[in-house]
């Protein structure tokens, strides 16, 4: 059932209610890093624990309230972390510069890792996790890492299918569920709104349901806002809505999210540009944005224990 704060986004008289009445802070989650492009493609991609935390932690200044992270793999950077070892390693780091943030961890990985290894950081204890809900394909050229990076590698192009199943996707919600985690339900296209069903018949999910709608990734709904209102048409009521966008579209469909009600992701994960030829300084620069845009558009910004508050998480943050 919806609440105050979580409501059915595309329901026109209610979005004119909240707007009289004011919307609610918007939560701000900062995607710092991905799986798959590292320093080869911008030198403020963090990739080390200690160079992870540090991005995080100029993030959380600036205003986030959840980090999605991708750990590394620590013996061959440009890999994802595989272990519940370098998991844990990566969420300690962040919890010790960041005391409140959300953490949020992906099982998106690389795309080179057995669903087994998508699932490591599951035991590392976030207290949100990604969970995909339709396969995911995209065939793209991941440009030469040289020296002296560490761990160089020439340029792969990759073709590929991320071949999630019901069986697959049931079985990372249980995972959760068994371990106290939010799945933060990720879906690319109207498809998967028949999973978030499938979920909620099954007991998989609780409310209030985190779902986050990426827009703009290959595969995936194109980038506008008439494919982000029909896809929250399909969205159960009782939604905390993030929304992504890809590349040059971060902004406009972020933007369009603030002013919808919903919640924001930024970060170098889906974005390295501030505007066309100008790079991002860093991960803080983009929530800085994030946070000037919300309050141009009267809503606050949400703190990790309002954040915490709307997506139904324990009040203490995690401990490592």
């Amino acid at each position: 059932m919806a609440t105050e704060q979580t409501w059915k986004y595309s329901d026109t008289f209610e979005f004119m209610r909240h707007v009289r009445e004011g919307l609610p802070p918007v939560m701000i989650c900062v995607a710092c890093n991905g799986g798959v492009q590292g320093k080869e493609s911008h030198p403020a991609l963090p990739e080390t624990p200690d160079e992870i935390a540090d991005s995080v932690h100029e993030a959380y200044e600036a205003g986030a309230s959840m980090v999605h992270v991708h750990g590394r793999n620590s013996a061959n950077l440009p890999l994802g972390a595989s272990t519940t070892e370098d998991w844990y390693e990566v969420n300690a780091k962040i919890r010790e510069r960041c005391p409140e943030i959300i953490i949020n961890n992906t099982t998106g990985g690389d795309l080179e890792m057995t669903m087994d290894q998508r699932l490591a950081c599951v035991a590392a204890r976030p207290e949100v996790a990604s969970l995909n809900l339709t396969p995911d394909m995209a065939r793209f050229t991941i440009r030469e890492r040289p020296a002296p990076l560490l761990h160089p590698r020439p340029a792969t192009e990759y073709d590929y299918c991320m071949a999630f199943t019901y069986g697959l996707i049931e079985r990372f919600a249980r995972s959760m569920q068994e371990h106290a985690i939010k799945p933060e339900m990720e879906t690319y296209h109207t498809g998967g709104a028949w999973v978030i069903r499938d979920l909620i018949d099954k007991g998989l999910v609780k409310p209030p349901y985190l779902i986050q709608t990426v827009m703009g990734s290959q595969t995936a709904s194109y980038p506008t806002p008439e494919n982000v209102l029909q896809l929250l048409k399909e969205l159960p009521s009782d939604t905390v809505w993030l929304c992504s966008g890809i590349g040059p579209f971060q902004l406009p469909m972020t933007t369009f999210a603030a002013l919808m009600g919903g919640h924001i992701r930024v970060g170098l994960e889906d974005n390295l540009y501030y505007r066309r030829g100008q790079k991002l300084k860093n991960n803080a620069e983009a929530v800085e944005r994030a946070v000037r845009i919300a309050h141009e558009l009267n809503r606050e910004v949400a703190s990790p224990t309002e954040a915490r508050r709307l997506l139904g998480l324990p009040t203490q943050p995690s401990k490592y």
